[in-house]
């Protein structure tokens, strides 16, 4: 089955077997073992700002350098992930994480991990600005949300 699209939105929609590609970690972030990693891009935000997809690994350590904002929700096996100060932390299905953007990691993989991943490029300062003016624009003329929040999460 493939992404479909439904007739008259722009909702996306596709099946609950994801057949995952490979997609290799860097030969000089890998510090043991043979971690074999596949990933399948799910959707693209219409923006191109952000971007989901899963992600799994084999057994291995390595090095993670992130150039993105990364939340990670983790849907089956485990992981330890070694911060920049050294503390270690266990995380396996149903833990959630975030990596800011200009981060690192350290991941040892034991058998296997799955996840799946939001990744946003974080937007420059200049155009962060320019938003905050223009939403505090539409907010004064009437035509835009109270909040930053998405409208439909708005309560009436």
């Amino acid at each position: 089955m493939t992404t479909t699209t439904l007739p008259s939105t722009k909702i996306q929609s596709g099946p609950v077997a994801v057949q995952l590609s490979l997609s290799p970690i860097r030969a000089e972030w890998v510090l043991e073992g043979n971690p074999v990693t596949n990933t399948k891009l799910l959707a693209t935000s219409a923006d191109g700002t952000t971007s989901t997809l899963i992600w799994d690994c084999s057994a291995g350590r390595f090095n993670w350098f992130y150039d993105i904002d990364e939340t990670i929700y983790f849907l089956e096996g485990s992981v330890k992930i070694k911060d920049e100060t050294g503390a270690v932390r266990q995380l396996g299905a149903g833990d959630w994480l975030f990596f800011p953007a200009g981060s690192h990691a350290e991941w040892t993989v034991d058998h296997y991990v799955r996840k799946i991943a939001i990744c946003r490029q974080p937007l420059p300062k200049p155009v962060l600005l320019l938003r905050r003016v223009y939403r505090l624009f539409k907010r004064l003329i009437g035509r835009g949300p109270a909040s930053d929040a998405p409208s439909m999460f708005q309560s009436t």
